[in-house]
């Protein structure tokens, strides 16, 4: 069993990309409380799920949105 299997399309990917792009940097503009450290490690995930292309979550489910293998 591969632990790493791409299971996103391009443009989920892309979309987390961006998401990301304003989660991580969170804890830094807003005041340190655990809601900015819980918006930056959800970024950090996001982050890993959008470069590698694997999503744990569909992969517990079967569910596969991309259409190459």
């Amino acid at each position: 069993m591969k632990l790493l299997v791409v299971n996103q399309n391009k443009a989920e990917r892309i979309v987390k990309l961006i998401i990301t792009l304003f989660l991580i940097p969170a804890p830094f503009l807003i005041e340190s409380h655990l809601y900015a450290t819980f918006l930056g490690i959800i970024g950090g995930i996001s982050l890993f799920n959008a470069i590698s292309g694997t999503w744990f979550i569909y992969r517990s489910f079967g569910a596969d949105t991309c259409k190459v293998k």
